[in-house]
């Protein structure tokens, strides 16, 4: 065999000739063949992209303006000969380095298991059965089936095509879509025009194909090239990026007020210029809030980690801030706002109307008439349903031990499950009428057809799809006596009854052919029977319904755009609550040709009093999306489809069915749902607003420490009394603070009021004027109280080690206290849970308060930091202090809520 070899050109052999070569059966290969193959030619992957080493990884954690300042400091003081000064800045910065680097490490990890939920899968037949693999275990001369939308897994010969055509432009940067052909093409052929072959990681935009796998891993074109089409995104999103640029403007603003201060102290207070340097340094480095950027990117990934776990897979980073703006859900209604357990309830036909018993796609139950009990020798219609049920399908229904699994769409399984009800044998079915063409059911056309012959030569085309237009198709119905003229005013009436019960509507109809191929054309012909009109029911999830009501409590306007009938979406909607059912208001369902009649203007109007589309299109999606943010609505959308994709893009949250959809809508989405549900979508919301509120907090809560730091500082130095706190003193703050207290803030869960406020404005500033007043109120009280025991500490003749060292406690006493009233920025924090309610922040007090234990009592660190025990009666002070700072900010809070 010689496959993954440059020898055998694969496109300019004939496909008998590379079956042979390849040793495939058009069945597929066995088991056993499989994992020789495996075993020979290793998994279908490409080498992952170079990981960035991690000393550079390392070396970038000093890659911050702030930083700079920091080195710049420890620097200059050692060469003033302040060398202990100069080791604990330059230890300091070390050690905020390896806590990044150590916290991005698992970031990008959690990131990675994330991009490996994502994998390609590939449909394969394998020992005449067809399955759904991952593609990296595709071995050369499996059988693969393309489908639009489809990303071709491997390297493929085409051995049967269907108007395919296939987007290239990963590979040959091709930007139209190209026809493939069976028929081999010229050896010298350009890669471009070899129109027999499927490339690896090219995008299936059209049609249908087989082809059997000639190349896989970096055997491929794709691989040769060394091309990656997945490329492993940088932790970062507007918000970060917009901090780092709030760190260098704080960072200038820091450098100008030391310089001051500098300038100040040396010629207004006569004091030596090295002493005011290294007061300078102290006013530096209390204010640079060093720990900051690490915290809000630790913060960033763990809610992405959350959001995965609840089965929101983030694709794009940027997307979790948009979340927590989302203002409108756009959502399909078939499988994420319903169960997708589709059933053919009822049968409609020009004589008589058929009751389907069971559910599910187990083949159980039957069919009745006028209550009793019909079968297809009594009834030939429903024979003929069968027929065209069974045979104008791509899916397969399979018995196991967890019992019927469908491999394929589930309409289409609901119609399999309905010819089994009805007594049809599939094999017998599949060898008396072979299928010689199809065309695929595409959403533009929204049928799908088949050309069968029996073994005299009869050709049948069966026909399924939207009512409508298989309606327009035919011209006559199947009866009892025969075909008779189609009465559309009768099947109208019918569908009208039915989808008014909440049940999807599909046609089937079937004409005689005398061809051997099959082309839209031949369908436009029309000339067909109408046999029936099926109801399937698709009942709403229940955790659905309750998501609904809970967008709805959080100010999230749902609405709900399907390709079924108005009358199905309108039943659906009111058992979710929508388009006014939940308030008793008149309800209101807008169609897919209503819009067309409509300008963008109108559109506008109609689109913000409407929360039910039916018959929309995925061009209807993307006018949808688009009138929307005209008004000002941040828009979350939903799709599956290859069509979908220009709605997904354009939408400020894409969101991608990650079991039905396409490997299209995936790409273009911002977010892939693992489960297909909409509740998915309201708590990945949910999580977004948490990711934000949890970075808001982080900010509340590191500023006003170092900024109590720097005014204690910043007062000595105007008042000429001494430093409360040194340089080196700073900085431990800064580190032990940074490391425990504002990290666990990082691990807040979403807050029970979450989902009971409006949607934040996505204009909003990221200091929020509350946001700038608790800053500075709290600043405010930390430096009185630190400052002010400072003093009283010298008042009563302690060293001034001592007094410092009571008001370094005092000041990291207040940050503890201030950590409970941060878990909540304006609703109170009492009673257990308040207390007790984030793990993760008892762990950081408890390790914060060892650290300073050993601050304060171990020798080494004492002689480090010029630090001294501290009696009993002060540390009761210094809780006291931590008690009023917890007391002062809660009644802070509970005035705002009052005025609010």
């Amino acid at each position: 065999m010689h496959a993954n070899e440059d020898s055998p050109r694969w496109h300019s052999l004939s496909v008998s000739d590379t079956l042979t070569r390849l040793e495939a059966p058009r069945e597929g290969l066995p088991p056993d063949e499989v994992d020789a193959r495996r075993a020979q030619f290793g998994p279908n992957r490409l080498p992952p992209p170079r990981p960035q080493p991690a000393w550079q990884r390392l070396l970038l954690q000093f890659h911050n303006v702030l930083i700079y300042v920091l080195l710049a400091a420890g620097l200059i003081t050692a060469l003033l000969g302040h060398w202990l000064d100069s080791g604990v800045i330059f230890g300091v910065v070390v050690i905020n380095a390896v806590i990044g680097f150590i916290q991005e490490g698992r970031a990008e990890e959690a990131l990675d298991a994330i991009r490996d939920m994502l994998s390609l899968h590939a449909t394969v037949t394998r020992a005449g059965e067809r399955h759904e693999i991952p593609a990296e275990d595709l071995v050369p001369g499996d059988i693969v089936h393309l489908a639009s939308g489809d990303r071709v897994p491997a390297d493929l010969r085409l051995i049967s095509v269907k108007s395919l055509r296939v987007m290239e432009a990963a590979l040959t940067g091709e930007s139209l879509a190209v026809d493939k052909q069976v028929d081999p093409v010229e050896a010298d052929a350009a890669l471009g025009d070899r129109a027999s072959m499927a490339w690896s990681g090219t995008l299936v935009t059209y049609g249908q194909g087989i082809g059997v796998v000639v190349a896989t891993g970096t055997a491929t074109e794709l691989g040769r090239i060394s091309t990656l089409l997945a490329t492993v995104e940088k932790l970062t999103t507007p918000l970060l990026k917009l901090m780092a640029r709030f760190g260098q403007w704080l960072a200038g603003v820091i450098l100008l007020l030391s310089a001051l201060i500098f300038g100040f102290g040396v010629w207004v207070r006569g004091y030596p210029a090295s002493d005011m340097f290294l007061a300078a340094v102290g006013l530096a480095v209390a204010a640079i809030p060093e720990g900051l950027p690490a915290i809000m990117t630790i913060t960033l990934a763990i809610g992405v980690t959350r959001m995965a776990h609840r089965n929101a897979i983030i694709r794009r980073l940027p997307a979790v801030e948009t979340l927590g703006a989302v203002s409108v859900i756009c959502s399909d209604k078939t499988g994420t706002l319903t169960r997708n357990e589709m059933t053919v309830q009822t049968v409609i036909g020009a004589d008589a109307m058929f009751e389907v018993s069971g559910s599910g796609y187990a083949p159980e139950g039957g069919f009745s008439h006028g209550g009793e009990r019909a079968d297809s020798e009594s009834h030939p219609l429903l024979r003929d349903v069968a027929h065209a049920a069974f045979l104008c399908n791509d899916a397969e229904l399979r018995e196991t031990d967890a019992g019927w699994q469908l491999a394929g769409d589930p309409t289409e399984g609901a119609l399999l499950t309905l010819a089994l009800k009805a007594g049809l044998d599939p094999h017998q079915t599949r060898e008396e009428l072979p299928r010689s063409d199809v065309i695929p059911f595409e959403s533009e056309h929204r049928f799908m057809a088949t050309l069968n012959h029996d073994h005299d030569g009869r050709g049948f085309i069966y026909l399924k799809g939207a009512p409508e237009r298989v309606l327009a198709l035919c011209g006559t119905q199947r009866s009892a006596d025969g075909e008779a003229p189609l009465d559309p005013g009768f099947w109208r009436a019918r569908m009208e009854e039915t989808a008014a019960q909440g049940m999807r509507l599909l046609a089937l109809a079937v004409r005689h052919e005398t061809a051997t191929t099959l082309n839209f054309s031949d369908i436009e012909d029309g000339g067909f029977t109408l046999l029936a009109v099926l109801g399937l029911a698709d009942p709403p999830r229940e955790e659905a319904v309750k998501a609904v009501a809970t967008c709805r409590a959080a100010g999230i306007q749902v609405k709900m755009i399907t390709g079924d009938h108005a009358a199905t979406a309108q039943a659906i909607g009111k058992q979710l609550g929508l388009g006014g059912h939940s308030t008793g208001e008149g309800v209101r369902t807008v169609t897919g040709a209503d819009i067309e009649a409509l300008d963008d203007a109108q559109l506008r109007e109609v689109v913000a009093k409407t929360d039910i589309f039916a018959r929309a299109s995925p061009e209807h999606k993307l006018r949808l999306v688009e009138a929307l943010q005209s008004l000002g609505h941040v828009t979350a959308m939903t799709g599956d489809g290859v069509n979908d994709a220009p709605a997904l893009r354009r939408a400020d949250v894409g969101v991608a069915m990650g079991q039905k959809g396409t490997e299209a809508a995936k790409e273009a989405a911002e977010m892939v749902l693992a489960d297909d549900n909409f509740a998915s979508i309201a708590h990945a919301v949910e999580e977004g607003r948490t990711v934000y509120s949890n970075l808001k907090k982080a900010i509340v809560f590191i500023l006003p420490t170092n900024m109590a730091q720097a005014g204690m500082v910043l007062i000595a130095i105007l008042l000429g009394i001494t430093l409360p706190i040194t340089p080196v003193q700073i900085l431990w703050v800064n580190m032990v603070t940074a490391v425990t207290l504002a990290l666990a803030l990082a691990f807040e869960r979403p807050e029970p009021e979450a989902m009971r406020q409006p949607p934040r404005n996505p204009n909003e500033p990221l200091l929020t004027r509350f946001m700038l007043w608790r800053i500075v109120f709290v600043t405010m009280f930390l430096v009185a109280g630190s400052l002010g025991l400072f003093l009283w500490e010298l008042e009563r003749g302690v060293p001034l080690d001592v007094a410092r060292t009571a008001a370094i406690n005092a000041l990291v006493m207040g940050e503890i206290f201030y950590l409970f009233n941060c878990r909540r920025l304006t609703a109170p924090v009492v009673g257990w849970s308040g207390v007790a309610g984030n793990r993760a922040v008892l762990i950081a007090i408890g390790i914060l308060v060892v650290l300073q234990g050993l601050f304060t009592y171990l020798p080494v660190l004492q002689s480090l930091f010029a630090t001294a025990p501290l009696d009993l009666a002060a540390w009761g002070r210094i809780l006291v202090f931590g008690v009023v700072v917890y007391s002062v900010v809660e009644i802070e809070k509970a005035l705002i809520r009052r005025n609010k």
